[in-house]
């Protein structure tokens, strides 16, 4: 059975009210554009997620809702600037069969390294930049089998090739 991941970088925040904590920060409007069209290109792709784990923070929160899809996700505090360790125990006991899971680097962009059986080609995937995505297939019987070095990049894109 083949499991598909879709592991995202929040889209781009914004910085503007210093006083606001991390966690609480909104996307800016470059932020905002880049994951609408991430949810477009997941969706011309057929890369409809049927679970979502996201963490609490603001702007994966946000991003997930502007991506458009009809998943309520699951809000998962663990996944606020979680390793990629962290990150991949969440994946282990995902459910669906195509999981979209929203985090924050260095963690997000440390799994998708650690995920993949070969790096794609792309430039960009080592700095893993916000709204970075990774489409992996994994060839498993459960998601808790899924292991570093285990997934076939599928798809890479960051929101500059998509706007």
């Amino acid at each position: 059975m083949a499991f598909k991941l879709i592991l995202v970088r929040h889209a781009k925040s914004s910085w503007k009210n210093l006083d606001q904590s991390d966690h609480d920060r909104p996307l800016n409007k470059r932020g905002r554009a880049s994951a609408i069209a991430l949810g477009d290109w997941l969706r011309k792709e057929k890369m409809v997620p049927d679970q979502v784990l996201c963490s609490t923070a603001a702007r994966t929160r946000e991003t997930y809702e502007l991506m458009g899809f009809d998943v309520a996700p699951v809000l998962k505090e663990g996944l606020y600037h979680a390793s990629a360790d962290v990150i991949l125990r969440h994946i282990q006991g995902a459910s669906g069969q195509k999981l979209l899971l929203l985090g924050h680097n260095p963690g997000i962009g440390e799994c998708a390294e650690r995920l993949a059986r070969k790096l794609p080609a792309h430039a960009r995937f080592l700095d893993y930049p916000t709204g970075a995505t990774t489409v992996f297939k994994f060839d498993a019987d459960t998601w808790d089998a899924v292991r570093f070095g285990s997934g076939k990049v599928k798809k890479f894109t960051v929101p500059r090739d998509l706007l």
